[in-house]
């Protein structure tokens, strides 16, 4: 391996002789914000560093994993030289660019972050304005592909900084007056920007057995993607209140969404701990089917039909195929393997170990699944979304073999990794498909199927879940058959018909999963000891989208005051450009695990819409 201060490396001739600054303190996973082109995402600190970047796809090797271990596993930090966080940050409104200002002795200056839709190659725009006085820049990039394990050979060519390591090529370009060097296995640039000056950095990624992509003009690219991003926003048809935060997890939505194929990535990291110093760390950089009906419904409430049909259009080739072959998750275009492998040359983030690369749950029975695709579907239908030939027949095959596999224990929703159990909500799911399956052959009459088998099948499962799912005397449904545990899960059955809101066995179960699983003022998903249910040592936070269907659920129940109240208290759980990750832990006041979360934002939308739908209707 070769690095720019390497003989034949030509980086290494004229550096300064500053030292760098000393590494600034871990941030925390609040601390970062998102930018991406809908095929990848970087997020970036509060002290102006890109610290994880995955090139080419969500899913493929970071090129900066700094978020997982430190700025030797790679990273691109731009700021002020000798300052550490930002004065304030933001996006441009209704945009994912991103401004970061620092105030300093010397004056004033704006970064501008951004991915620019992409073309034939992932570009990062990084744009210096002085705004104030004249401030001394530094840049320091240090690429290091396949999670920071690989330092490339670096090379000039004519204006760029060209780092090439096996199939990767990153090219870095910058305006002439910017004074570039190599040191210490990195590339570093050092400027002045007075007031009214710009300068601007291009970090290109191309398969390094082609030829460079067609150069991007970085001004004109900022100037296109504001543009593009407001229109896009502009079609929201929310108007309600709390508008700006509906439309920036719809913004987060579509950053997340892999534009080739529509499917929508959990989150763009891996391994972001669920217990800081905790083994709880998995990969979300995949698209999962439980997040189908929820995100389908967000989607065209809020007028985005296009890409709610790109969602259920990848979701259908995702599920072709053998029923019993369903999985809970697929890859980015459907690929149906992620095996599941440890990263050990990661410490993790702030020493939570291990580092995982794929998700062995794949390979997990999930029964519940089956009724979140035949929701989506029917969601999809109803709402007006162009039926494909297909759709119906794949409908009858997943039917056929949930009727004779309902009855199996599976590891449910939140994917245990203890043994199989008969969860309530895997069969409420199962009678999710079968009701939706009944109805729409009810409003077409000339589908072909056997409506009386599937009748006969929502009466049974109605039936047993409300006899073995229910605890008669504390009044609630329970996780699984047998059990006193809760599970946060529990608190869609109203929402999703299975009893109505009325029902005192609704409002007893959401009275129990509000005081057994409170979390200082928010939920868990499941019993505050989780080593009992899936075998992990080590505890959670609470977990967002729980707290949000507890806010559905009041005020389905009439209690819309407290359902308000709630949905206040998570939306100031934010950070301070509006996102949220999948957990939080109220002690400590952070946020936890894999960052941003679809499921976390596809809950603060769903909720906006059931509180303010009509104040809030387009």
């Amino acid at each position: 391996m070769h690095s720019s201060n390497e003989p034949g490396a030509p980086d290494g001739s004229d550096a300064p002789r500053e030292a760098e600054e000393a590494d600034e303190a871990v941030p925390a996973i609040e601390d970062y914000a998102l930018i991406g082109d809908h095929q990848t995402a970087a997020l970036i600190g509060r002290d102006g560093s890109i610290d994880w970047l995955c090139l080419p796809r969500f899913d493929s090797a970071a090129c900066f994993a700094k978020l997982l271990g430190d700025e030797e596993n790679g990273h691109w930090r731009l700021a002020p030289k000798g300052a550490e966080a930002c004065t304030r940050r933001a996006y441009r409104p209704e945009s994912l660019v991103l401004d970061t200002e620092w105030e300093t002795a010397e004056g004033a200056v704006r970064v501008t972050d951004l991915m620019p839709q992409r073309d034939r190659a992932p570009d990062v725009v990084r744009v210096v304005e002085g705004l104030e006085g004249r401030v001394t820049m530094r840049s320091t990039l240090r690429l290091r592909f396949d999670y920071g394990s690989i330092v490339p050979w670096m090379r000039k060519s004519d204006s760029h900084r060209v780092a090439v390591a096996g199939p990767d090529s990153v090219w870095l370009r910058s305006e002439p007056k910017v004074r570039t060097w190599g040191k210490d296995y990195g590339t570093h640039s050092e400027f002045t920007v007075a007031e009214g000056e710009q300068v601007a950095f291009v970090m290109t990624w191309h398969p390094s057995h082609e030829p460079r992509p067609p150069l991007v003009d970085p001004y004109e690219a900022l100037a296109s993607s504001v543009d593009d991003w407001r229109a896009w926003a502009d079609r929201c048809r929310y108007r309600g209140p709390h508008r700006d935060a509906v439309v920036r997890s719809l913004i987060t939505l579509k950053a997340l969404t892999y534009a080739p194929t529509g499917g929508i990535v959990a989150a763009p990291t891996t391994s972001l701990p669920e217990e800081i110093g905790g083994v709880r760390n998995w990969d979300y950089r995949h698209c999962w089917l439980r997040d189908s009906t929820l995100a389908l419904g967000a989607l065209l409430a809020c007028g985005y039909h296009e890409e709610a049909e790109a969602w259920r259009d990848w979701l259908l080739r995702a599920a072709a195929g053998d029923p019993a072959d369903l999985q809970i998750m697929y890859g980015l275009a459907g690929e149906r393997r992620i095996p599941e492998y440890e990263v050990p040359w990661l410490p993790g983030f702030r020493g939570s170990r291990p580092v995982r690369v794929g998700n062995d749950a794949v390979r997990q029975l999930q029964l519940d699944v089956y009724g979140e695709v035949i929701d989506s579907l029917s969601l999809a239908q109803r709402a007006g979304l162009p039926a494909k030939p297909h759709m119906w027949r794949l409908r009858q095959a997943l039917m056929e073999f949930l009727r004779s596999n309902w009855r199996r224990p599976d590891e449910g929703l939140w994917e245990v990794r203890g043994p199989r159990r008969h969860f309530v909500h895997s069969k409420i799911m199962a009678w999710v498909a079968a009701d939706r399956t009944i109805r729409a052959m009810e409003d077409n009459p000339g589908l072909p199927g056997d409506p009386d088998h599937w009748r006969a099948m929502r009466d049974e499962v109605h039936r047993e879940v409300c006899e073995r799912g229910y605890d008669p005397e504390r009044n609630t449904f329970t996780q699984f058959y047998g059990s006193r545990e809760l599970d946060a899960s529990l608190l869609l059955i109203p929402r999703i018909g299975f009893l109505p809101p009325d029902d005192p066995r609704v409002t007893g179960t959401i009275d129990a999963i509000r005081d057994e699983l409170a979390h200082d003022g928010f939920l868990r998903r499941y019993s505050s000891e989780p080593t009992v249910i899936d075998g992990l040592p080590g505890h959670e936070g609470a977990f967002l989208v729980c707290s949000f269907w507890l806010a559905d659920a009041l005020h389905l129940t009439g209690r819309t005051k407290e359902a308000r109240e709630l949905f206040e208290r998570l939306l100031a759980l934010c950070n301070d450009v509006g996102l949220l990750s999948e957990e939080y832990d109220p002690v400590a006041g952070r946020q936890l695990g894999n960052f941003p979360q679809a499921f976390s934002h596809i809950g603060l939308v769903g909720t906006a819409l059931t509180l303010f739908g009509e104040e809030g209707a387009g």
